[in-house]
This record gives C-alpha cells, structure tokens and sequence, in this order.
C-alpha cells in the first residue's frame, strides 16, 4: 500500500513561474550553472547552486554556501516571489515536448515506503553526491527538485487526471529548451481523497529518476526523526516532493556509449573479436531515418548502431548470448559483458576513464563528433523499457550505470516542500 498525501506546495507567485523554473541542479557544472544565474538572477538555480553567489575561489561545498541558499529561499519568500497554499492538495503538471505531452501527479511520497521497498529503486547512489543534498534540504528545511516516480497505469486516476484538465492551469509557460509547462492545483476535497485512496491500492511505485535526491531525503527525516523526542510519524519531513506518471506516458531515450580506444587492437583484430559475439553488417546510411542524417538507430531490443572510422555498422547480438535474466539481459548488459568488457576492457563503466555516455536527447550525430575529437568508436543503443526497469526493481535487482534517459526533465521550483511548518 503506498501513501502518497496532498501538501501546501510553496511554489511561484503566478506570472514568476516561468523566471524561476529551473532545470534540476545536476544537469549544470558550476561554470555552466553560474551563467544561467547571471542571465536570470530569479532562477531557482541560484537557490539550488547558491555556489553562484560566490567566487570561484570558494569551495562549492562550504559551508556558506548553503547558508546563503537557505538565506535567499528566505528572502524570496519574504519579498513574495514564492507563496504557500494555505490548504493541502494535490497538483497535476503536464510537459509537452516535440508534441508529447505526459501529465503527473504532484504530492509527497512516504519515507517508509522507500525503507520499506513499496517505492522500488533501479539504481545504486552514491555518498558524495548524496551528501551535497541531505546538506541543502536540512539548510532549507525544505525539498525543491521533485523526485519522478512511475507506476503502472490505472484508469481511475487517468481519468481524474482529464476532468482536472478541463479547467484553465494555473501555470502555463514554454521554457527556454521549448518544453511546454502546465500546472492545475486540485481543489476538490472529494478529488483529493480519491486520488489518495487509488494510491493506497498500489503495491508498487518505482523511482525513474532522482534517486540521489531521494535517498538525501530519506536520510534527512531519518536525522530528524532522531532528533525529535516527541516523534509521531506524521512530520512532514517524514514524506518527499514527487511527481508520479502513468509508465505508458512516458519517454526513456537511449543512452549512448563512446570509447576512447580500442584496447590496443587494430580496426581489423577488434572486428574479428566483435564477430563472437554479434552478427556485423555495414549500415546504408540512405536507409537512415531523415532526423538520423545518415546514423543507425536500433529499431529493436538487441540491435546497436556502431561507429567507426566514419562508418555505421549494425550489430545484432547472437541467440546464444541473449539471456533472460531481468539485468543481464538488457541492452546495456549485453554490450558491457560481450563487448565492452570482453574486448575494449573497460571493467567498470562507472570509473574508467575511457568510457563516457551521450544522452540521446544530443541525437547521434554527437556520436560521430565525438568520434571526430576524443574518441574512436561509438554505440548507439536501443532504450531500456519501462517494463524492464520495473523487472529489474521487482527483482530488487540494479541496472548498470547509465541505463535510462528520461525526457523532458521535472523543473525544480515549480514545487516545494517544506519539511518543517
């Protein structure tokens, strides 16, 4: 049973929301980041990276940092760039990208249900980059990037979700990127309630994306709830900001792989070996869809584009090297363990330097610029599936790394949590 509960979403005065809607905080470096600020100083990323306050000379991890993120939310808030919802409720968000259009539900997820594996996971975190954030929500009391969770479809809710939409959003905005944002608030009651009890009949959601702002969460309630001597489980530290989808609405794009190298083998040696393991066939760059300019993009769960020395090969792995176990089986199993590691050497995708990933929001033709400046061979990927992380998840199983590429990105400050009120 999962308890996903209405809350009072500090969010944008209305007509400031499409200023302060920002891209979550790790898709920026600190240069990048800092220049977005500068552009447009009402950007929640000057709150989310408050590093771009200061100087480069100040370390983005100190501890005035997050004193200052915590002093401008503060302040924001005072001026009234942000206001708070007096009563509790849910909220739908709908982005529209390229034409598609996916539509979430926005409320808080319960930290027992994570601790509890009712909210699966996909994907290990790790400690640095969890501590970054545990450090920012306990500055500011407060979540402010949405964690992006899925679920099976369910009817009942879907069309809850269309009479909401009939009526006028209270945010309507397209972001630089040419994303389409829009927001409802739910202010009915009975709504609200019903939404509240579809989720209690789910026995399973599943964390897409945000899996490091999900575990700082957690780990923040579990410091509070320590701290509290008068603890009763209904804090609002004990719940996270989330946005839940429909799987069927959603887009996972593939998830590109370049080399640096070919482990010391000559184009010829390196052909020979790729050939255990997958039949090789020289793409006709004509059959190439029009969006491709000439690049193979796999069609079909074991197929993978590869490039080298200006050319496009289709790889097709062979029956025999196919498996059904729920990780080894995917795309990016059967790449690293018949390919990557076997041949090119690369051991631990996560660490080795050689090794490095394109999302496919980029488009294939990064793969070849990328073969133009630093690298030697590309792959291009088929996208893992919503079914096949859900398989991973009920398994309690984790995907290699960058198996998943989610798009169009959550915004952050569109939605706050405040964890204290």
């Amino acid at each position: 049973m999962a308890e996903i509960r209405p809350f009072r979403a500090v969010r944008p005065k209305e007509g400031m929301e499409g200023k302060i809607a920002a891209l979550p905080y790790d898709v920026y470096n600190r240069k990048e980041a800092c220049e977005v600020v500068a552009k447009n100083p009402l950007s929640f990323l000057a709150i989310d990276r408050a590093e771009t306050s200061f100087s480069d000379d100040v370390d983005t991890y100190a501890d005035e940092v997050y004193a200052k993120a915590s002093e401008l939310y503060e302040t924001r808030k005072k001026e009234g760039s942000f206001i708070q919802d007096s009563e509790a409720g849910f909220y739908l968000y709908e982005l529209i990208m390229d034409g598609h259009s996916q539509t979430g539900i926005v409320g808080c997820a319960s930290v027992d249900d994570y601790m509890n594996n009712v909210i699966k996971k996909h994907e290990n975190t790790r400690a640095d980059k969890e501590k970054d954030r545990i450090r920012h929500v306990d500055a500011l009391s407060a979540q402010t990037g949405p964690i992006f969770l899925a679920h099976r479809r369910n009817d009942a809710l879907e069309n809850l979700k269309s009479s909401v939409k009939n009526s006028t959003p209270m945010y309507d905005f397209t972001s630089e990127d040419g994303i389409t944002h829009r927001v409802w608030r739910i202010d009915d009651e009975d709504i609200n309630a019903q939404i509240h009890s579809l989720y209690q009949k789910m026995n399973a959601i599943y964390i897409a994306d945000g899996h490091h702002r999900c575990a700082s969460a957690v780990r923040v309630s579990q410091m509070r709830r320590d701290a509290k001597p008068d603890y009763t489980g209904e804090e609002e530290f004990n719940f996270f900001l989330s946005v839940l989808f429909s799987a069927d609405e959603l887009r996972i794009f593939d998830y590109n792989r370049v080399v640096k190298d070919l482990n010391g083998l000559s184009k010829e040696a390196f052909m020979d070996a790729v050939k255990a393991s997958f039949d090789i066939e020289e793409f006709d760059p004509s059959q190439a869809d029009a969006k491709d300019h000439g690049a193979f993009r796999p069609d079909n769960k074991g197929e993978f584009g590869m490039y080298l020395e200006g050319v496009w090969y289709k790889l097709t792995i062979k029956e025999e090297k196919k498996s059904d176990d729920a990780v080894k089986g995917l795309d990016v199993s059967l790449l690293q363990d018949n390919l990557l590691s076997p041949i090119l050497g690369i051991d631990d995708p996560k660490t080795d330097s050689r090794i490095d990933f394109v999302g496919g929001i980029r488009g294939l033709g990064e793969l070849e610029k990328r073969c133009q400046n630093d690298c030697v061979v590309a792959f291009s990927m088929h996208p893992t599936s919503m079914e096949e992380l859900f398989a991973v998840a009920d398994a309690k199983l984790l995907m290699p790394p960058k198996s998943t590429w989610f798009e169009p990105k959550l915004r952050s400050g569109i939605f706050i949590h405040d964890i204290e009120r």
